[in-house]
Order: C-alpha cells, then sequence, then structure tokens
C-alpha cells in the first residue's frame, strides 16, 4: 500500500507516536490522531503533521470503551474521509509489585494494551473493508516476543503485550481475504526514560548487540515497512537493535 493520499488513525501518538505520525505525514498520509489527557502533545504532533503538508485532526477519546473507540473511528472518516490504515500504540506502563497488584490492576493493563487494539480494529474495519482494504499495525514488546519477563512489577504490561501478538495473528486471519494485513512492531530499547541514571543508559547500550539505544525514527520506519508491504501478515517485528540475541 502506497501511504500518498491514505488517512491513517492513531492512538497513543506521545513520544514515540509523535515520531511515527510525523514520517507518515512525510510519506503523503492524512493523520487522525487520538488522545486520552494528553491534549497538548497531540496538538503539537497535529501542528508537525501539517508543516509536512497533510491534513490532521485530533480526538479525544478512552481507547479503552467501545463506545469511544467507534466514535473516534467515526470522527476520522468525517473528518478526513476515508480510513485506510490503523495504528494501535496506545499503553500503559507502570510498576506495581506483585503483593500490592490486584485484579483491577491487570484489568487496566489489558483494557489499554489489548482491548483497545481490539476494539479500535472492530470499529474500522468496516471502512477498511468498503475501501478495498487497509492495514492494521499493533504495538507488542521485544520482551514478550521473546519470550523473557525479565523486569519484576510489570506482570500487567507484559502480559498484556504477549496477548497482542495472539490477537494480531488472529486478526490477520480473520481478515486476510479482505485484504486488510495485521502486523506488530516490538520495540526494544528505543527512547531512554528522561530521568534514567547515566549508569544504566550504559548497561542498556552494552547489552545490546548494536551498542546503541535505536531512537523513535526506528519505530517509524518499521510501522510504515509493515504498512507499504502488500504480503506480510500475522508478524510479529523486533525493533531492539539485536537485543534479544544475549
Amino acid at each position: 500500500m502506497e501511504l500518498r493520499d491514505r488517512v491513517v488513525l492513531l492512538t497513543g501518538g506521545k513520544r514515540i507516536g509523535s515520531t511515527v505520525a510525523v514520517e507518515l505525514a512525510r510519506r503523503g498520509a492524512d493523520l487522525a490522531l487520538s488522545y486520552n489527557q494528553s491534549r497538548a502533545e497531540a496538538e503539537t504532533t497535529a501542528g508537525a503533521v501539517r508543516a509536512a503538508g497533510r491534513r490532521a485532526i485530533i480526538c479525544q477519546a478512552n481507547v479503552s470503551r467501545g463506545e469511544d473507540c467507534e466514535a473516534l473511528v467515526a470522527a476520522t472518516v468525517a473528518g478526513l474521509g476515508r480510513l485506510d490504515v490503523l495504528v494501535n500504540m496506545a499503553s500503559v506502563y507502570r510498576s506495581i509489585p506483585l503483593e500490592r497488584m490486584t485484579g483491577d490492576d491487570l484489568q487496566a493493563s489489558l483494557d489499554v494494551d489489548l482491548k483497545s487494539a481490539f476494539l479500535c480494529a472492530r470499529a474500522a474495519v468496516p471502512h477498511m473493508r468498503a475501501a478495498g482494504g487497509g492495514r492494521i499495525v499493533n504495538f507488542s514488546d521485544w520482551l514478550a516476543v521473546s519470550g523473557r519477563p525479565r523486569y519484576k512489577g510489570y506482570l500487567g504490561y507484559y502480559v498484556a503485550k504477549k496477548a497482542v501478538m495472539g490477537l494480531t495473528e488472529a486478526l490477520a486471519l480473520e481478515l486476510a481475504e479482505d485484504q486488510i494485513l495485521v502486523n506488530a512492531v516490538a520495540p526494544g530499547p528505543i527512547l531512554a526514560p528522561p530521568d534514567l541514571p547515566e549508569d544504566e543508559l550504559g548497561a542498556v547500550e552494552k547489552a545490546t548487540p548494536l551498542g546503541r539505544w535505536g531512537g523513535g525514527d526506528e519505530i517509524a520506519k518499521a510501522v510504515a515497512a509493515l504498512i507499504e508491504t502488500d504480503f506480510i501478515t500475522g508478524e510479529v517485528i523486533r525493533v531492539d537493535g539485536g537485543r534479544h540475541l544475549r
């Protein structure tokens, strides 16, 4: 699929999401950007998309709710005329010790990291079918894809990201006859948290075979590749600098 004059709905447009949105705009796409609480960041990203010469709209949505996902897709089609690509980047990443974790905490992770991708896909698919095909790109995590839950306190996140792999594969099979290709990106060491100590920064670099953090551009290139392909579906692509090899 060529991106020029296509419409992309991207959820979770902060940090790496902003980089992805701008790269897709540079390749010719118009963007609908969802946000839950970070309106200012969404407006900044929309401004960057428009600076690249493409249209952009922003929409507030709690993507863990089905009605919000339906409204988000409807607003995208109403504002930009169609919907060709869905990029599910909305995610929560927080540490909760097991002894303090509740069923509600687990559900909160599943709602945003897993259920939202399903709900947005379910809402988007009829419009993609009407257009003769489409692309869905989900987000997992390199640890989940590698089967390595190595950081304690992130049980909910890990379980949800592992489940995203299954969702991606199942959706790919369900939608193949409609020429809707479904894949996922699994980021590794891409952007360091702003408060990460120097020694931990260095430790991550040392543990990564390529010897560096990747940067948001690497995720943007992976997303673009999974949109532009016409024959890859049901795959989860690690973008981790070879981190899974050690």
